[in-house]
């Protein structure tokens, strides 16, 4: 015969395992204070970085004033009427030397090099672009719109010349018996 066993405690409190539980407690406890202290080390941090970009800025800031006062003080005297004419006068001579620095000689080599023979060249005007930079709006014309075609790939892949963009087309007519293109492409030539 078994014998049958019944679990009796006859104590007044029941025997907890509470050890593990506390030990797991005093783990997190610890890990969370270690969190803790890192994270009030980086506030800490960042507040000084903090200040040190508040008192850079605020150097920068002081700079700028006294930079826009001089040029303040420097446009006030060139806007009175006598030194204005000539501020005017030396705008316009900057930009005809600006107009003048493009050499047409080695302008009319580079598009000599990348033309091919079909297609001619009705009309180019350069001007400088408001970043300085040399562009050139030109007038071609061919037989068929097939060698045009093959201008604009020679004038991508070109190391003087960059992004091209044709501006409109005109089909031949009576007065004018080739297919013509403006077009407008950028030209690496330094001023």
């Amino acid at each position: 015969m078994m014998a049958l066993r019944i679990p009796l405690n006859l104590s007044n409190e029941p025997f907890r395992r509470d050890r593990p539980i506390l030990a797991a407690s005093a783990a997190t406890a610890a890990l969370l204070l270690a969190v803790f202290i890192m994270l009030v080390t980086i506030v800490v941090r960042d507040r000084h970085a903090a200040e040190d970009a508040r008192s850079t800025i605020a150097r920068y800031e002081g700079q700028l004033r006294q930079v826009n006062a001089e040029n303040a003080k420097v446009d006030a005297f060139l806007r009175q009427p006598d030194n204005e004419i000539v501020l005017e006068r030396s705008v316009f001579l900057n930009i005809l030397l600006q107009r003048k620095g493009i050499s047409w000689t080695r302008m009319f080599g580079d598009l000599e090099s990348v033309f091919p023979a079909a297609v001619r060249l009705v009309s180019v005007r350069p001007f400088v672009t408001p970043d300085n930079k040399v562009q050139l709006d030109m007038v071609v014309g061919a037989q068929s719109p097939d060698p045009i075609f093959d201008l604009l790939k020679r004038f991508e892949n070109s190391s003087v010349f960059g992004a091209v963009a044709v501006q409109g087309s005109m089909p031949p007519s009576q007065n004018e018996p080739l297919y013509r293109y403006r077009v407008s492409v950028n030209y690496a030539q330094k001023l």
